[in-house]
């Protein structure tokens, strides 16, 4: 009896879920540090708010999904569009993100090299934006946004005085993670 060949078809997904769980439970190590009488702060006018970008951090992951399960979307649809959630306390905050954080994780452990190399293509009002093959969207447009608006988020932590946590290394309120 000969020993089945190793999973291949899914190898994009491997090699990235371990980038994924560590960039996820950093982003909701910060999350985790909002106070609720701090979701109306912002940092100069033009800022969006500590509870809009802590919304923000919390639906990110949910464009994993979309990004895996569809092959485009359109952010400025001629009808309707997409309505986020509103939190205003940081357990709705962490009750988003935990839930969306284990979609995304599921999307990307069930699907295969095929689909991460499919293109998927951003839309606004029906007109082509760009396109790329999932797997770049997933790394630039949903990781990497996601690391982004978490650099922000550690930052308006510091202007509250509140501890901002260790990520990738030890931070000046924190020794090693």
């Amino acid at each position: 009896m000969s020993t089945p060949a190793p999973e291949t078809g899914n190898m994009i997904a491997q090699g990235l879920l371990p980038e994924l769980d560590r960039e996820l439970a950093n982003t909701r190590k910060a999350l985790e540090r909002i106070p609720d009488d701090k979701f109306g702060w912002k940092p100069h006018e033009r800022s969006n708010n500590f509870g809009w970008l802590a919304g923000h951090l919390a639906t990110l992951p949910m464009w994993g999904v979309m990004t895996i399960d569809r092959d485009d979307i359109d952010v400025a649809p001629a009808e309707g569009g997409m309505q986020f959630p509103k939190p205003a306390t940081c357990e709705e905050v962490l009750a988003i993100f935990d839930k969306n954080a284990a979609d995304f994780r599921a999307a990307v452990e069930r699907t295969n090299d095929a689909t991460m190399m499919k293109p998927w293509t951003l839309l606004m009002t029906g007109k082509t934006v760009w396109t790329m093959p999932k797997i770049a969207v997933l790394r630039g447009m949903v990781m990497n946004h996601l690391i982004h608006h978490r650099g922000q988020f550690t930052v308006y932590l510091r202007l509250n005085d509140i501890p901002v946590p260790a990520l990738y290394g030890p931070s000046a309120d924190e020794g090693s993670m």
